[in-house]
């Protein structure tokens, strides 16, 4: 008896496990190459990359909402624009981009690294750049899913929409819990793991030093913070946020961008700029877009009309200034592009490669210096920051025309103080130029707006 029961549970084992082995070879519903996780430190350069791309949508967004790109001849469209009749699907793709993209990765980094003293660099970076990405959505769309969005793993797949300046409210205060990881990692250098050249496309040129790689860091969130800022301060209902913000924006002395913030993950012909793709040319050398030119009011900030500004113009436009440009949506004799060439690339004998479209393999800006002064002279002339606003206005403007002519691996190619000089030079009594010209503060307020506005040209 005892003999045919060790057989029985043998043979029942046998079965069981040649079951299971069977089981788990001939599962098909676990797909080897779409792993659910992943390493945190290959994610977060990924979505900051990433994060780049949507930026190129929304500056195609903000050229057309703005009024600074109109269509050449031969091309219509525009048509839901100009009659305000905007539908959901119009200038959907950066939302749906935003959404699936970086902003689930960049929450899988904070998700996996949160309370982890080793990985704080990663998760400041992380929070850094989802705020980012959120406060561009609310910039374009207001209300936005925020505190029930990327939450589809909970069973929540239809988000309730956060009031904007909520959201923006959130938003400063992720930025005040990055700062403080990263100071806490510059107090303790040996316990955070570092950044590193791979995970950070962004500020990888501080990659050998971790404590200026921090502060690099500290120094975007501190402008981000800025921005916000700025931004809620128009609405009277945020006087004591704004107030309180900017009493302790600068307690640490973190300062704000020395620098332009710029994503390189090593664009070149091949693997293209985002921007580049979208208005240069394809890898093949085609024109990737012929069916736009500059609208006639944005030019009039560059061809004498309402500005001269050569030195720009010159470095920013095909043709300068003989640059063909139309009225948004007049699509009776409208002028075509100048055949063959990029519109938004300079051919002016012996300025190379510089501009807003330099090549394929420039980097794509995330937030300009020029940017970050004209928020902190908004910020002086308001007495929110101390400072001379004139001073850090033609600062921004310096730090305008030194990315313009920056070449595809961001060596300035032209003295950007000498260029400025021209610049005032031609304009000595033109208000929109000298700041100080300007008889009210509401006139003044309203040129940096405008100039940070333009950070791109």
């Amino acid at each position: 008896m005892k003999k045919t029961n060790i057989k029985y549970w043998a043979g029942t084992l046998m079965m069981l496990f040649v079951a299971s082995a069977c089981e788990d070879n001939l599962n098909i519903n676990d797909n080897p190459n779409s792993p659910v996780t992943a390493d945190v430190q290959l994610v977060l350069p990924q979505a900051i990359v990433s994060s780049a791309s949507v930026s190129s949508q929304f500056n195609n967004y903000g050229g057309h909402f703005g009024g600074f790109i109109a269509n050449a001849g031969g091309f219509s469209g525009f048509g839901n624009l100009l009659n305000y009749n905007l539908t959901p699907g119009d200038y959907n793709g950066m939302w749906v981009s935003t959404y699936q993209d970086p902003l689930p990765d960049l929450k899988y980094v904070i998700d996996n690294t949160e309370g982890d003293p080793e990985m704080a660099y990663f998760n400041a970076a992380a929070k850094i750049m989802t705020v980012v990405n959120f406060q561009r959505l609310v910039d374009a769309f207001g209300d936005i899913p925020y505190t029930q969005a990327l939450r589809g793993s909970e069973g929540i797949v239809a988000p309730e929409y956060d009031n904007a300046a909520d959201v923006y409210q959130d938003l400063y205060a992720k930025l005040d819990e990055a700062i403080a990881l990263l100071q806490g990692g510059i107090d303790q250098p040996t316990i955070p793991l570092a950044l590193g050249t791979g995970s950070d496309p962004l500020f990888s040129e501080f990659a050998s030093d971790p404590t200026a790689q921090a502060r690099a860091w500290q120094k975007y969130a501190n402008t981000l913070k800025l921005r916000i800022l700025i931004r809620l301060s128009s609405k009277s209902d945020f006087n004591a946020f704004v107030s309180q913000g900017f009493s302790t924006l600068d307690h640490a002395g973190i300062g704000f961008i020395e620098d332009d913030a710029i994503v390189d993950p090593g664009y070149e012909l091949n693997r293209p700029n985002p921007a580049w793709a979208t208005w240069g040319r394809t890898i093949a050398g085609a024109l990737a877009n012929s069916s736009r030119i500059p609208t006639t009011f944005a030019f009039a900030f560059y061809n004498g009309v309402k500005i001269d500004d050569n030195g720009r113009g010159e470095a920013v436009f095909v043709n300068f200034p003989a640059t063909p440009n139309n009225q948004l949506g007049n699509e009776d004799g409208a002028p075509t592009i100048v055949a063959g060439n990029v519109t938004w690339a300079s051919n002016q004998a012996g300025l190379g490669a510089i501009g807003v479209l330099k090549g394929p393999g420039m980097g794509q800006p995330l937030m300009l210096e020029s940017e970050a002064r004209f928020l902190q002279a908004e910020a002086q002339l308001r007495g929110f920051l101390p400072g001379d606003y004139v001073a850090t206005y033609f600062e921004g403007i310096e730090e305008s025309f030194a990315y313009l002519y920056k070449n595809e691996s961001e060596t300035v190619t032209q003295s950007a103080t000498a260029l400025l000089a021209a610049y005032r030079a031609d304009n000595t009594t033109n208000r929109l130029v000298e700041i100080s010209l300007a008889t009210t503060e509401a006139q003044r307020a309203k040129q940096s707006s405008l100039k940070s506005t333009l950070r791109l040209t």
